[in-house]
């Protein structure tokens, strides 16, 4: 056994003794939190049974533009599934979705709701460009095609 004869209440190994000052006064360092007086601001006591309120030194809240985000994948995949031939019919469905998310994301953006406003924009047209550009444009070829078959014969 180290301590035979234990300080009062404790077990085991003694306290470490503090370092000596070097000549200076020891004052007790500062414990946890903020001081309780000072240089700054006073704010009054709260009322008792009253909730904590935060600090302001926590993280802000950034604003996200889920909407935004779901417009520019939907307008993607749009515009892959309208480029095959036969997935015109689900990319032009996912471009009007793209559109409307789009669409509202740029709106909450606008409000200041959302941050992203390049990614809703992004959505908007490519499900622009997936509803309307792609399947125009294939009904053009597949129109040239059968002209060209027709003028051939």
């Amino acid at each position: 056994m180290s301590n035979i004869n234990p300080e009062a209440g404790g077990f085991g190994p003694p306290a470490p003794q503090q370092p000596p000052g070097y000549g200076y006064p020891q004052q007790p360092g500062p414990g946890y939190g903020y001081p309780q007086s000072g240089p700054g601001p006073s704010y009054p006591a709260a009322p008792p049974g009253a909730y904590p309120q935060p600090s302001g030194y926590g993280m802000l809240m950034q604003p996200s533009n889920g909407m935004g985000t779901t417009g520019l994948v939907l307008g993607i995949i749009g515009v892959v599934c309208s480029i095959t031939v036969f997935m015109e019919i689900l990319g032009m469905i996912l471009g009007i979705l793209a559109i409307i998310f789009g669409a509202i994301g740029r709106g909450k953006a606008n409000r200041g709701e959302a941050n992203n406003k390049g990614a809703a924009t992004a959505g908007l047209v490519c499900g622009i460009i997936a509803t309307v550009l792609l399947p125009l444009l294939v009904f053009v070829f597949l129109a040239s095609l059968v002209g060209g078959v027709g003028a051939a014969s």
